[in-house]
């Protein structure tokens, strides 16, 4: 018998429990009415701003078709918490827009394990959406909240802050070059498949966000790599930037993917990373340094903000310029 719409939404997205943990779980998570009605019904609680951010995936775009489903349902709630993570905030509730060339129960089955690990790992709830007949396309909704007036933003940067980022960079662009070399699931090395789980199941930094909320006086996600993003983080202060190319956090596995000049590349310009990009003063670097060190994350300063306007890159302290601006959907 052929899937409804309703029967896949029954089946693979409404998650049923009895009665009274139903009750309490919904209590706790703030939703007053979730999936099966025509809108949710959600509380924040007194005190606190609602956050919220959306973010459409696209198959042969955002990812290639050979992706597995159970990567493409991650990814797809991954790149929202990371916009959350990049304002300070708590991840609560997401929405679901999905569009299938056709209800394939197995494609369907994996997909919503992905979505639905990601979001137990974070305590989301999914509390509505829609499913339509067409080509594969994902969007989530995801709301979140911080206490009032706590939420990072891209423009708090003063002059003199340093300029950090989490993790490393450029790794999952060159996982994504990897894929789309060899067959699926063909990476050489553990390295090369470290680079591949990279771009396939991204990791937003949501407790460092929360924890950088107070410390941090700026703070945005690298999706469209560094030299996309970090302008725009500069435009929104009002400041230019400085960085430095050779401090960029280059990861063991990268350089042995890569010859160093194409792993800063690869760091500049590849997106798809999902780490932090941070503006915080001097004095208070340390906290900073010291929260990330209690989620075992890497930190690393890059370069500083400054009176002006625009990005200066330099390379062992000559002038230097990424090969590319980032990416851009529509250049």
């Amino acid at each position: 018998m052929a899937l409804g719409e309703f029967d896949l939404i029954r089946r693979y997205f409404l998650r049923e429990a009895g009665a009274g943990a139903r009750s309490e779980a919904r209590a706790a998570a703030g939703v007053e009415l979730g999936i099966g009605d025509d809108a949710a019904l959600l509380r924040v609680a007194d005190g606190e701003d609602l956050v919220a951010a959306v973010d459409a995936i696209v198959a042969g775009r955002h990812f290639p078709a050979c992706t597995a489903p159970r990567s493409i349902g991650h990814r797809a709630l991954a790149v929202n918490l990371s916009d959350i993570a990049a304002m300070g905030a708590v991840p609560r509730w997401a929405l679901l827009s999905l569009t299938l060339p056709a209800a394939d129960p197995d494609w369907l089955e994996e997909f919503a394990a992905g979505l639905h690990a990601l979001a137990d790992a974070h305590g989301v709830a999914l509390v509505g959406g829609d499913t339509t007949a067409g080509p594969l396309n994902v969007c989530v909704q995801i709301l979140g909240s911080a206490p009032r007036g706590t939420a990072l933003r891209r423009s708090g940067a003063a002059p003199g802050d340093l300029i950090v980022v989490t993790g490393t960079l450029g790794d999952a662009a060159a996982g994504l070059a990897i894929v789309q070399a060899h067959a699926p699931g063909a990476a050489d090395s553990p390295g090369q498949r470290e680079l591949v789980r990279r771009f396939d199941y991204p990791v937003p930094r949501v407790e460092f966000g929360i924890a950088a909320r107070g410390i941090a006086s700026a703070a945005m996600d690298l999706s469209d790599g560094l030299a996309g993003d970090l302008p725009r983080l500069a435009a929104a202060s009002g400041l230019a930037a400085a960085v430095a190319i050779e401090r960029l956090p280059l990861s063991a596995a990268l350089r042995e993917y890569a010859s160093l000049a194409e792993a800063r590349e690869l760091a500049l310009s590849g997106g798809d990373d999902y780490e932090l990009l941070l503006c915080v003063a001097p004095q208070r670097y340390q906290s900073l340094a010291a929260a990330a060190e209690a989620l075992g994350l890497p930190l690393c300063v890059i370069g500083e903000m400054h009176a002006g306007s625009g990005v200066a890159w330099s390379l062992d302290g000559a002038p230097a310029a990424p090969a590319r601006q980032g990416f851009d959907h529509f250049r």
